[in-house]
Order: C-alpha cells, then structure tokens, then sequence
C-alpha cells in the first residue's frame, strides 16, 4: 500500500515501516559516530522499548556499549489492510540491525504493569542473559490496571489546589490560544500516581530480585520531566508532578531496599522533546516549538539520541556523576538554565496567533513529530507501495 500520514488532533493513526526503520538507522549512526561508552552494561532490560527515549536508550547500550538486550513494549502488529503501530516498526527495524551487527535483541510483547508479563521477561532472562546489569523504567501509558485489585486506573492532567489559564498551541487547528484547566480532584490525583508513580518500577524490581537475576552493583533509572516556570503548573504543581514526587519516593526507597546486590537507582530528568506522550499535554507544543527555536540559535538542541548517550557516557556510567538535591540525574540543563529560559519566556509572553510561526520553530516541532511515525524523511520515497506486514 501507499501510506501517507493519517493526523488526528495530537497523533498520527498510522505509521511508514521503511520511514521507522530510517529513524531507528539516523539513531543507530549517530551513536556509532560517537566514543563508545566507557564501562557500558552488557545485558540490559528496557521496559517501554519501542520509542522516544526508551528506543534510544536500547540503541546506545546496543550500539555505544555492545550491551545484549531485552526490551518490553507494548505495541499493534499491522495487518494486510492496516499498518502496525510506529513502535512496532522500530522494534522491527532495531531487531535487525542489532542482527547485522552480531547482538543479543529479543523483544516481549505486552502488558509492562501485568505480572505474567514480568513472569515472561524474568524466565527470557534467566534462559539467555542470566542476569541483567541494568534495568531502565521509560514507560508512557495512560492507564494501568492493578495486577492485585484488577482495578484499572486512569492518569489525568490537571493542575492541583486551583484552575490554572495559561496559552497553548493547537496543532489541528494552527491556533494559538488560552486554554483553561480545573484542579483535580483527590481521586484523580491518586489515580495518576498510580499510572505515573514508582509503583510499577518497585514492583519490577522486586520481581527482578526476587528472582534472582539483578546482578550485583546493577543500576536503574525512571525518566522524567521536571521543566522549569513555564512548565511547572502542568509538569510541577500538577497530577503529573504528583506522581513525579512519587517516582523520587521510590527511588530513595530502591536505594534503601536492595543494598544486598548494591543496586543504584536513579530517576532521569530529561529534556522536552516532541514524543508520543508530550504532544498529548496541554502547554508543551507551544512551549517546545519555541525552546526549539532558542536551543537551535543557542547549538545546544538534542534529540532523545543525543540526550540518552549522554545519559549513559556521562551520567549513569560516569565516575562521578552530577546529582541534584534529589539524587537525581540531570541531562536536562542545555534546557533549564536561567539564561535560556529567559529568552524562552520573553517570546512567550510575545507569542500570538499573528506572529506565532515567526517566533516559533514549528517546522522543527512538526519534523520531529512526523519522524516520530516513520514520516518526513528527505530520503524515504512516499509514493512507493509498501509492504505493511514486518515482522520481528
């Protein structure tokens, strides 16, 4: 079939096999262009897999560090009449390249908060890798459901205590324009910590322990987003902020619990970036158009490649890392020091439907956001008929 992007609102219902397997091969070159990493993992779990920052951190310990890996998602195979999901098309493509190269990749399908999928993973580890040096928690849904309870819980995003106005970019509707959102209740407060939070990663490192196959001196990581003024009253004092603090609360306990096999574990700010799940919240395609135009001007822009090899080469396997107050990995500073966010909050105090694509790099925002489903590549043929049947 010939496929040609299918945009509703803030996603793409469709996705371009030969377009994903592009991205995932621009990553994959980008790495290889780079020193390898210095003492990088060799067995690596990647929980969320298949796109944004997870996808690039499999491709860096892959491809930076020779690392065999195991990665979870949860994704939609194509049929003859309908294409697969974008993170099934990477994981296809990474399948492949990591099989050209001579490494370990096997991917699981399914449900990360379930406790047959943990099942799953823990006997793939125990059959191929023995045990896994580092485990890294990058997942992005909006519900989870309880695997004791079997209630299923749903995020939202609200601000917390009081409405909060503010602008925000329509993408379908080329506006910018204010947006008002009211406080959330207590329950939906508590019901996105359950989805957002440290529950899941707790539950997966237990599991992981319990089984015996976290090796010793291991190291996980939750990503994050923390952001700075503009982004607090969504990000910050918010129901995703709220379940933020509550990702820092299981780190500390992940630190405190599992000192038998010196497990480091850390949570990850990193910078925004147009993924699946940032386009979905109020605030940041404005607010990303724009920090894209100033970190352009400024050199300093990264993708999620750029920032997860540093991630790794100069924060999580770096002899001495930077922590904030928090204890957390910080890769995000290009982003939030003062003087860049002052340019960013004098162009959006600026910003009007009038002058909007003259302050803003939306054409750098809606690239990104096209790549992310395997489309706006210079170099990928858009009119040949494809194949929408991959496997992996």
């Amino acid at each position: 079939m010939v496929i040609k992007p299918k945009i509703r609102g803030f996603i793409c219902t469709n996705a371009h096999p030969v377009g994903c397997a592009e991205n995932v091969k621009r990553q994959i070159e980008y790495v290889k262009r780079q020193p390898p990493v210095n003492d990088a993992p060799k067995r690596v779990l990647v929980i969320g897999s298949s796109t944004g920052y997870g996808l690039a951190t499999r491709i860096v310990s892959a491809f930076g560090g020779g690392a065999k890996t195991l990665g979870v998602c949860f994704e939609k195979e194509p049929s003859e009449r309908k294409t697969g999901t974008a993170g099934w098309y990477n994981t296809a493509a990474f399948h492949q390249q990591a099989g050209e190269a001579g490494l370990y990749a096997k991917t699981i399908n399914g449900d990360a908060f379930s406790d047959e999928l943990k099942t799953e993973v823990i006997e793939a580890i125990k059959a191929d890798l023995g045990e896994v040096d580092l485990v890294i928690y990058s997942l992005a849904s909006p519900k989870r459901k309880d695997p004791e309870s079997g209630e299923v819980f749903s995020s939202t995003l609200k601000p917390v205590g009081q409405a909060y106005t503010t602008k925000t970019y329509d993408t379908d509707k080329d506006k910018v324009h204010e947006i008002s959102l009211e406080p959330a209740t207590d329950d939906e407060i508590n019901n996105t910590v359950k989805v957002m939070g440290g529950e899941d990663w707790e539950r997966w490192i237990k599991a992981l322990h319990d089984a015996g196959v976290l090796a010793q001196g291991a190291k996980t990581t939750a990503y994050t987003y923390i952001g700075k003024k503009l982004t607090w009253p969504i990000y910050g004092h918010a129901t995703i902020g709220k379940a933020k603090e509550d990702l820092d609360r299981a780190a500390d306990a992940l630190r405190t619990q599992y000192t038998d096999v010196q497990l480091e574990a850390y949570v990850s700010s990193l910078k925004a970036l147009v993924t699946q799940a940032s386009s979905a919240i109020p605030v940041m395609p404005l607010y990303i158009s724009l920090m894209y135009g100033v970190m352009k001007e400024e050199g300093t822009h990264e993708g999620c490649i750029e920032q997860t090899y540093r991630l790794l080469s100069e924060g999580l396997y770096a002899a001495n890392p930077s922590l904030d107050d928090a204890h957390r990995l910080r890769m995000d500073g290009h982003e939030t020091n003062d003087q860049t966010q002052a340019k960013i909050e004098t162009l959006w105090h600026q910003v009007n439907q009038d002058n909007f694509h003259q302050l803003a790099d939306y054409e750098g925002y809606h690239q990104d956001f096209l790549h992310l489903f395997g489309f706006g590549f210079d170099n990928v043929d858009y009119e040949q008929d494809v194949d929408p049947l991959v496997n992996w």
